[in-house]
């Protein structure tokens, strides 16, 4: 009878193992509905970016000053960034599967409205509220495939939606360029409409629901989030436009951020029922994939602001050739993604990847800091597929960690948060970089300006051009505009520089996260 029992109750134990390899959520057809919620999310990623290109179109069209036309990206920004937080609360309230079909829907109809827009104000008023619906789209898109997904298949999951958020700002300015060349900055909203119905048409057959949960909104803590936000927002972006802080303005928007991220966590201890469950911040791997993803965020998207204008004034490329140049690094992100989910199944310690990641990404880094106005074709590929590797390498491993130990309950809220901070990380490193590149431009020409001589430009006497005045302002306006290409290349060069030492100087955070943290729930 001993003999017998034994093997029943070593049986017992083993079941819940086996049983713990086994998807939350059960979806009909899995391929199917995998194609519409990346379809879902790429869509939302794109209009990050897609209108950037046309904006000078926009600006004549709709009677905009530079200034004012720049509310235009800045009102999705904002909105989508206070948005956001709210994701988990709304998806426990009136359920995930009602919120993703409402989100999707919403974006596809303002996304319609925008390219119908009149005037300034229609179209900043539609990208807000085009920001606020595709704001929820990333974390129920990421929180509801991991939901759909085997423990054991979540890396590759995760990489695949992954490949997503890193080709949507590249694929951005190239398919925004060539819609509004070929066709009308218009269709650079109107694009959303047949992709997104499709995309809608297969969530509304496959994506299934978590249960609803009651759940008290806390006002009080989301309205802090929201102030601390937009002021971090707008000073980031009017910062260029009003001298920093040589402007009343920008110390107001610092106070703010200060005054309302300060009161946002002193609540966050002590309030009942925070925005944010204090178990997310418990997880030690979930709180240093948090500090990763604001470094992620400014280094991708920063390069990724920088390459395109570089390209186009100093290299001449158009956009076409911008975006053949640049594919390259999505390449490298869809290799690498594919080679860290084998790695972590193998049972390579995920610590070693985001080091190597972000060692590989500050090599590409250094690299293109190399570059000059003589660098061609073949560098400038071969370093961003190199790049594209190093992202790969870092962004799976990083999100994989980040959800390994978190309760599925908890899933929506720390996406949200994941994406949060890759968008805050986004808006400071842009920012950052833009406001070196200007300082870094009038800096660099002043100094290469002083060493103009009559012996370095051919010239006997510069003064002698007074007598010819035409010709001499033509030749005085080709050796300032070399000047200027110069300083510009200077420029580029030390934000490179900078955002290489910034990649080394995240590497040591690895020591934070518990070692192999993926492999715990199998």
């Amino acid at each position: 009878m001993a003999g017998e029992g034994a093997p029943r109750r070593a049986g017992r134990r083993e079941q819940p193992a086996q049983l713990e390899d086994v998807a939350q959520l059960h979806v009909k057809n899995r391929p199917l509905f995998i194609l519409g919620v990346m379809s879902a999310s790429l869509l939302q990623v794109l209009d990050t970016t897609i209108a950037n290109v046309a904006i000078p179109h926009m600006q004549s069209a709709l009677g905009a000053t530079p200034d004012t036309i720049s509310w235009v990206l800045t009102s999705y920004i904002i909105a989508s960034a206070v948005a956001m937080p709210i994701t988990g609360w709304l998806a426990d309230r009136i359920g995930s599967r009602n919120l993703f079909l409402w989100s999707v829907a919403g974006f596809i109809v303002f996304s319609m409205l925008c390219g119908m827009a009149q005037n300034l104000q229609e179209m900043v008023v539609f990208r807000a509220l085009q920001g606020v619906t595709g704001a929820f789209i990333a974390p129920l898109s990421q929180s509801v495939l991991l939901d759909t997904t085997r423990p054991s298949r979540q890396p590759q999951i995760i990489a695949l939606w992954g490949l997503g958020v890193m080709i949507g700002p590249i694929l951005g300015p190239i398919l925004g360029g060539w819609l509004t060349e070929n066709w009308t900055w218009r269709w650079v909203f109107y694009v959303n409409l047949p992709v997104g119905i499709a995309s809608l048409a297969i969530l509304m057959a496959q994506l299934p629901s978590r249960a609803v949960r009651r759940r008290r909104f806390d006002l009080f803590g989301f309205a802090m989030i929201a102030v601390a936000l937009s002021a971090l927002q707008l000073l980031l972006d009017r910062g260029n436009h009003v001298g920093w802080f040589d402007s009343t303005e920008i110390w107001i928007y610092l106070g703010c951020t200060i005054a309302a991220a300060w009161v946002m966590i002193i609540h966050l201890v002590t309030a009942k029922e925070p925005l944010f469950p204090r178990a997310l911040f418990a997880d030690v791997n979930f709180v240093v994939s948090l500090l990763f993803m604001v470094v992620v965020g400014a280094v991708m998207f920063a390069t990724m602001a920088l390459l395109p204008p570089m390209l186009q004034q100093l290299f001449a490329y158009d956009v076409i050739d911008t975006g053949m140049v640049l594919m390259p690094r999505g390449i490298g992100v869809l290799v690498s993604m594919q080679v860290s989910g084998l790695l972590m199944r193998k049972g390579v310690d995920a610590r070693w990847i985001v080091a190597v990641g972000f060692a590989v990404g500050a090599w590409s880094l250094n690299w293109m800091a190399g570059w000059s106005l003589e660098v061609d074709y073949y560098n400038i590929v071969i370093s961003g597929l190199v790049q594209g590797l190093g992202i790969g390498l870092v962004f799976i491993p990083l999100n994989a960690s980040a959800f390994a130990t978190l309760p599925p309950h908890l899933r929506t809220d720390g996406s949200s948060l994941l994406n949060l901070t890759r968008s805050v990380g986004s808006s400071i490193g842009i920012s950052v970089v833009m406001t070196l590149l200007a300082r870094n431009i009038q800096t660099s020409h002043s100094e290469l300006a002083s060493h103009v001589t009559p012996g370095l430009t051919g010239m006997m006497d510069l003064s002698a051009l007074d007598r010819f005045p035409a010709y001499g302002d033509a030749a005085l306006a080709v050796i300032d505009a070399e000047v200027t290409r110069q300083a510009a290349m200077i420029a580029y060069v030390n934000d490179f520089y900078a955002m290489m030492w910034l990649s080394l100087a995240s590497i040591p955070l690895v020591l934070l996260m518990r070692r192999n943290a993926i492999h715990g729930r199998r």
